[in-house]
């Protein structure tokens, strides 16, 4: 188009002066230029694209080098559109999909997964039994019961799935908008952590996809509205800040698959044979290279027994103490002691540590971000020892994001090219309760993408505790305990 354009111009200039062509010559270029500049801003975003390892990608829903349309909402935005990574992924299977999510909602995704179980897939799908009912299978009984959080996202489904918005929902609504309603009525098989004969674990909260045991799609992510794309009813909201990656290794998948075995037992309507949260025996840390990027893949959760440095923290911590120049945190909830204690020895060492915290986490006052400022938690009131760092961190807080937003990441960066993430939040439910998966990953080339976003969300943070926080921290153990319970750590995820 821009070649046809510039011909014309050309043949124009052959019936003017040499003098008056130039000039014309040159406003008409600088005009194709800032046509060709703004379809490049358009379709991109507004820092340039990191480059991607050719067996490792990594996404980000907040990515301010991206831009596409919400499919549901229909409004442009900055960002990685993590749900259309999944179905591409999705879509490319010829033999087998292996799916587990703590939580799957968007209807688009559910679409793929039954494309895939019609053409031929062998689709097998595991969830955290919270939330492997269908919207559309709560009665109006059930839905009076809920907790007030467990309501609002039923109405914000009702209004998700009225689609004409007549105030009810017809069955092609539901078909077309209940992603759980869509994988039951194409009888993909599916199991959650009940089928172990227990009542449940205590969370399944793994995040992965496994392609034909050859990719492995994981992260942060639940597959609902709030976590990639935002709350339907609020257009502001941008999703919740997760990340995605893409690896093709058949070894990674290979350990993924071993982990979906466990759970998954044999299947749907057979023998309680299937193994979650502390049914599950210790499984140890495993090596690999993947396209020249050092990976390591710990799976969760860990009896009590098991050494520290062979569970989830302990990879955490390990990769820390060898930690030389800087530490950056980015997570939804953070209340390891030990972990702590690690990361003060290597402040003491002049490394510099950096940490966000999701807010409605970082001012709890079981969480470790009292120790890096310094403030007793209801933890050392517990145990009667104190692990309030002696050095306060000016260099600890929760991001700025948008109202109804989370920090949904669990991520860290060690010397800028070490990322530890997963699903495995910073936490002991994390490491000795529930199904979770941590990999670490060194490679420059992924650690930038990591540090790009950490250095956006740091960019505008606000730091230290609250005048409140302080004030509570002050008082006595013996008042903070008084009729209190430590609330659960995991009870926020979306």
């Amino acid at each position: 188009m821009r070649f046809l354009a510039y011909s014309r111009l050309r043949h124009r200039l052959r019936s003017l002066s040499r003098r008056r062509a130039f000039g014309i010559l040159f406003c008409s270029v600088i005009t194709l230029i800032a046509i060709a500049t703004n379809a490049c801003q358009t379709q991109a975003g507004i820092v340039p694209a990191l480059p991607q390892h050719p067996n490792i990608q990594v996404f980000f829903n907040q990515n301010q080098a991206a831009r596409y349309t919400d499919p549901y909402r229909n409004i442009e935005r900055l960002g990685d559109n993590l749900e259309r990574v999944m179905i591409d992924q999705v879509n490319k299977a010829k033999v087998s999909l292996d799916i587990a999510v703590q939580e799957l909602r968007l209807p688009n995704i559910s679409k793929a997964i039954v494309d895939a179980k019609l053409r031929g897939v062998n689709v097998r799908l595991i969830l955290e039994n919270q939330y492997s009912r269908a919207w559309s299978e709560f009665t109006p009984e059930e839905v009076a019961k809920m907790n007030a959080r467990d309501r609002d996202r039923y109405k914000d489904f009702q209004k998700f799935a009225d689609i004409n918005n007549d105030g009810r929902l017809s069955d092609d609504e539901l078909d077309r908008r209940d992603g759980l309603r869509l994988i039951k009525a194409a009888n993909v098989p599916w199991i959650d952590d009940t089928a172990d004969g227990s009542k449940g674990s205590g969370l399944m909260h793994h995040k992965f996809i496994i392609i034909d045991e050859q990719v492995i799609v994981f992260g942060s992510a639940n597959y609902t509205m709030s976590d990639i794309h935002g709350d339907f009813t609020k257009p502001e909201t941008r999703g919740n800040a997760n990340n995605l990656l893409v690896v093709g290794s058949k070894e990674l998948a290979r350990y993924f698959k071993k982990e979906f075995n466990l759970m998954w037992g044999d299947g749907p309507n057979g023998k309680p044979d299937s193994l979650f949260g502390t049914k599950k025996r210790s499984r140890k840390i495993e090596y690999l290279i993947v396209g020249g990027a050092q990976f390591r893949i710990k799976f969760s959760p860990d009896s009590l027994d098991t050494a520290r440095e062979q569970t989830s923290s302990g990879l955490i911590t390990t990769a820390i103490s060898g930690s030389k120049n800087s530490v950056d945190m980015a997570l939804f909830v953070y209340s390891d002691p030990y972990i702590s204690t690690i990361l003060e020895e290597r402040q003491q060492q002049n490394v510099q540590i950096r940490t966000l915290v999701d807010p409605q986490f970082a001012y709890r006052d079981y969480s470790s971000t009292l120790d890096m400022w310094s403030l007793q938690s209801t933890q050392d009131c517990k145990t009667g020892k104190s692990s309030a760092w002696k050095q306060p961190l000016k260099t600890v807080g929760i991001p700025n994001l948008v109202s109804g937003d989370t920090l949904h990441h669990k991520y860290g960066i060690i010397d800028r090219n070490l990322i530890l993430t997963g699903s495995h939040n910073w936490t002991n439910a994390a490491n000795h309760v529930n199904d979770e998966f941590l990999v670490a990953i060194q490679n420059d080339i992924v650690a930038a993408h990591f540090q790009r976003e950490f250095d956006r969300l740091y960019k505008d943070a606000t730091f230290g505790p609250t005048a409140k926080l302080s004030q509570a921290t002050a008082k006595s153990c013996a008042d903070r305990l008084k009729g209190k319970n430590k609330p659960q750590e995991e009870d926020a995820e979306f």
